[in-house]
């Protein structure tokens, strides 16, 4: 397997079969076809073959994959078969949300730092965390074991924000500020943009708006 040549988005393909298959699970579904997997995802069959054969061969041919054992490969080629530790950049109304979410879920994750730059923020704790500054950050990194670093603030602070972190040994960045951060390409950085995924939801909805006034028109006609 040469995992360079894997796109990118049948990585991301791979965390929605994961999410589906836990639900699978969860409902005590013990087998799945390749077609049932695809009909849940709202994808083609072909598709779900191909992206799962990048990484092996997991079905067995005229049956289907065993859900918890698809589950579970799926897990670990994702690395969510292990907790994360996250550090959280920016604890306003979003980074607060965050913080109280990570602690009343177990997904493979757990926030154990957390740094701002407004006064009034530091020192406030949110469970077992405490705000801290962000001249803190090297330290806390190295002594809390960050690997992950989430960036809620503001567009204009995300980049000093992101160059903190890599100073400080993070690796992966998951971006929440709408703006493109530049970083050492040995840095990964996922970006989580409102504004885009809200395009493509208004394109759907006025794409279907269209179809249901044509259909509306020739009816009429």
């Amino acid at each position: 397997m040469k995992f360079e040549k894997i796109p990118s988005i049948a990585v991301t393909r791979l965390a929605v079969y994961a999410r589906k298959l836990e639900h699978l699970d969860q409902k005590g579904e013990e087998v799945v076809s390749s077609v049932r997997l695809a009909d849940i995802c709202r994808i083609n069959p072909a598709q779900v073959r191909k992206d799962l054969a990048y990484f092996g061969q997991f079905g067995i041919r005229g049956l289907g994959y065993y859900v918890k054992g698809l589950l579970l490969e799926i897990s670990k080629i994702l690395g969510l078969d292990r907790e994360w530790h996250f550090g959280l950049v920016g604890v306003g109304n979003l980074g607060w949300a965050l913080l109280k979410h990570a602690q009343s879920v177990k997904k493979g994750y757990s926030f154990v730092a957390a740094f701002d730059k407004r006064p009034n923020r530091i020192g406030l704790k949110v469970g077992d965390i405490r705000v801290e500054p962000l001249e803190s950050m090297k330290c806390m990194v190295k002594e809390k074991g960050v690997e992950i670093g989430v960036i809620a603030v503001k567009p204009e602070w995300a980049q000093d924000a992101a160059d903190r972190l890599v100073s400080a040994g993070v690796r992966g960045i998951l971006n929440f500020a709408p703006v493109e951060l530049n970083s050492p390409a040995s840095v990964s950085i996922e970006n989580v943009d409102f504004s885009l995924k809200l395009g493509v939801l208004c394109y759907r909805l006025t794409t279907a708006k269209s179809k249901r006034h044509h259909i509306t028109s020739k009816l009429g006609a």
